[in-house]
């Protein structure tokens, strides 16, 4: 006699419609119900679901499609932040071997945390935040995980827009050749962060799929690729020091008493102690760059969402994916962060393309890297914003089946939302600072902090 078969302990549809407790299911009706394939060992559910030598838990929440290759697009992406811009600075305040040590500890957290979430969603069969915390802790579990993820994401996003409000007006700027800020409506922020909101963003929000956005992520990693490349560029075409830290060194030398040629000399001997690399630096700064590295690797709102939708998954599948994505993320951010701090030294600032400003203003190449960086930060809204349009939906409609009016509004509320906090709170970054811990690898928020810091 055939044993019945097993599935999993909850079953969840797109929109996050469930149904607790442990099924016992037949074979395949004309209802289409999903079981699971004959030839699967039972790794996952050890503890948890009932043993079964020759089968593992198989979820049931969504046939995902979403290859392998979009997927490491979009977690990359969702990984990849404008921190990546203030990572030079924190080198600076760290040292090459400091910084490489802290960037290789939280990768390999990271990869770690990763895959203990993974498991415990094999585990229960669910790949929802939500209701890992109903299974854990029950409604206020529930209610937690999704209010965790919302204020999370809405900080990230926040940051993210408040760079496009203030930066997009600075590359029209240098784009027009202007040397002062007009009146015109294309040189105020607000006006352009709702323009970019609605054009840009909106649209790709409103795919119902996050696996469609690894098109949309494969062109935003290739233009922080085009930054990276700039930056390895700009290394062996800047001089170092730059004239204005020459007179800043040489300007307490009286050559009235001094000679030109000891002058000179003491001057070279400066500019070679300026221009050294440090291997470990501890100071006052460096406690103000650890935020920068403790959340350059963070993605985890994102990888059930992209686990979910991912084509024959598994958990084996998914960490390759989330080791793919952050082994090439810490190369890249290894790479920039050396080489910004290598063109500058002590020098850099805390965002890595102002203290290109020194060299020159109106360089090409940075204006075309600024743009590549804001497209590449606009492009990373859509994905964070998924997460929390699934958290909103799991707390306000938990049993409802997908709506695309629901699914456009609630696009359209966060978006709407947003971006009134962006334009009416000029002090935003300090607002969310507590919010946008998530993505204090933003530089602009490091900037912010910095210039305040001393004002208490």
């Amino acid at each position: 006699m055939e044993a019945p078969l097993q599935t999993e302990m909850v079953e969840l549809v797109p929109n996050g419609k469930h149904l607790e407790g442990l099924l016992a299911v037949t074979p395949p009706t004309a209802g289409g119900q999903r079981v699971e394939g004959p030839g699967r060992s039972c790794v996952e559910g050890e503890g948890f679901l009932p043993k079964s030598p020759s089968k593992e838990p198989h979820f049931t929440d969504f046939e995902g499609k979403t290859s392998f290759g979009m997927s490491v697009f979009n977690l990359s992406n969702a990984i990849m932040g404008s921190g990546i811009l203030g990572l030079a600075y924190a080198m600076a305040n760290t040292g090459i071997i400091l910084f490489l040590f802290l960037l290789t500890a939280v990768a390999l957290l990271s990869s770690y945390s990763i895959h203990l979430l993974l498991k415990s969603s094999g585990i229960v069969g669910i790949r929802a935040y939500e209701q890992l915390g109903y299974r854990a802790f029950g409604t206020p579990g529930k209610l937690a995980a999704a209010l965790a993820i919302t204020l999370q994401n809405i900080g990230a996003m926040s940051s993210y827009l408040y760079i496009i409000k203030s930066e997009l007006p600075l590359v029209i700027q240098t784009f027009l050749n202007l040397e002062d800020r007009t009146s015109d409506w294309y040189m105020n922020g607000n006006y352009l962060v709702i323009l970019v909101s609605v054009v840009v963003i909106l649209p790709l929000a409103l795919m119902r799929q996050l696996g469609y956005l690894g098109y949309s992520s494969g062109f935003s990693l290739s233009c922080m690729m085009f930054f990276l490349i700039a930056v390895i560029y700009k290394k062996f075409h800047v001089p170092c020091p730059l004239s204005p830290n020459v007179g800043n060194m040489t300007s307490n030398i009286s050559l009235v008493e001094i000679d030109k040629d000891e002058a000179g000399l003491q001057a070279k001997t400066e500019a070679g102690a300026f221009c050294t690399p440090s291997y470990f630096t501890l100071n006052t700064q460096t406690a103000y760059t650890i935020p920068i590295m403790a959340f350059a690797f963070v993605c985890h709102p994102e990888v059930l969402p992209i686990y979910t939708e991912l084509k024959d998954p598994s958990k084996r599948k998914m960490q390759r994916i989330s080791n793919l994505s952050i082994a090439v993320m810490y190369v890249m951010y290894f790479l920039a962060a050396l080489f910004g701090y290598l063109t500058f030294y002590d020098g850099v600032e805390s965002e890595l393309l102002h203290a290109y400003n020194q060299v020159d203003p109106f360089d090409v190449l940075i204006l075309c890297v600024r743009v590549a960086v804001l497209t590449a930060v606009t492009l990373t809204v859509p994905i964070v914003l998924f997460p929390v349009r699934r958290a909103l939906q799991q707390m306000l409609f938990p049993d409802r089946e997908f709506s695309w009016l629901r699914h456009v509004l609630i696009a359209v509320g966060l978006l709407t939302c947003i971006n009134l906090l962006v334009i009416f709170a000029p002090n935003i970054l300090g607002i969310f600072g507590v919010i946008d811990s998530s993505d204090t690898k933003s530089p602009s928020l490091l900037s912010w902090w910095m210039e305040n810091k001393g004002r208490g």
